[in-house]
């Protein structure tokens, strides 16, 4: 009978403090009544990147996370308060974003996804090579470790006008060859089928019996490589 009676007492609190609740302008998960639920965090810790103080309705929790503008699919340029619910369906973000970390700024969550140790990028859903500093002409974006671009990637032809090979540097790509001592010889692939050394010579000096075509140029370049390999294998056994 007493818990009846108990039951009873805080059903009638409840209801009135509820309908006062209804009858206020502030929402009813911050009036101050016995009624008043307690929600727990929608995560177990909040800082940067966070507002602690905002109620998650779609999560029914507290807490939500800013995401960064450049990992939107939206056109909003600041950061963008999203559900968590939102978050883990991917509503508006793009394929190419992690909103597990904070963006280099640390305002928001949404960093570029990365690869292979930061040496590629994710674009357009696709994993693209992140270039050394100065290789790209017009890049689209700075990462940690180099650049990127969204567009059409570089070429063996393309990188070696402007005397770069592209292979891996470190942490990002491309290696620079001075054209003086180097002939980078493209194929169909990204990395040269060959790099060859010209031993100090002045390409620029006039040569008797210089090649007259490039035909002949190849043929020269043919007998080199030849005599290289054969000088190699003679005193370099494995």
């Amino acid at each position: 009978m007493k818990n009846i009676i108990n039951s009873s007492l805080l059903f009638t609190l409840c209801s009135l403090f509820m309908g006062a609740t209804h009858a206020a302008t502030t929402p009813w998960w911050l009036q101050p009544t016995v009624c008043r639920l307690d929600p727990t965090d929608c995560y177990s810790a909040m800082g940067a990147g966070f507002d602690s103080e905002m109620w998650d309705a779609t999560s029914n929790c507290w807490g939500m996370k800013y995401i960064c503008p450049d990992a939107l699919t939206t056109s909003h340029t600041a950061p963008q308060l999203i559900g968590r619910a939102e978050i883990a369906r991917g509503t508006n973000i793009s394929q190419d974003f992690d909103t597990d970390l904070l963006a280099a700024d640390g305002d928001c969550f949404g960093r570029r996804k990365t690869a292979t140790g930061g040496t590629t990028a994710s674009v357009n859903g696709k994993y693209v090579n992140v270039w050394c500093p100065g290789i790209l002409d017009n890049p689209d974006e700075t990462l940690t470790y180099g650049e990127i671009t969204y567009g059409t990637q570089p070429t063996c032809t393309k990188l070696a006008e402007n005397g770069y090979v592209g292979i891996e540097n470190g942490r990002c790509w491309g290696k620079y060859f001075d054209s003086a001592k180097y002939f980078i010889e493209c194929g169909t692939t990204l990395e040269p089928t060959r790099l060859i050394v010209l031993n100090g010579a002045d390409y620029t000096a006039p040569m008797n019996g210089a090649p007259v075509d490039e035909d002949a140029a190849e043929r020269i370049f043919e007998k080199m490589y030849s005599t290289s390999q054969t000088q190699r294998a003679k005193y370099y056994k494995n």
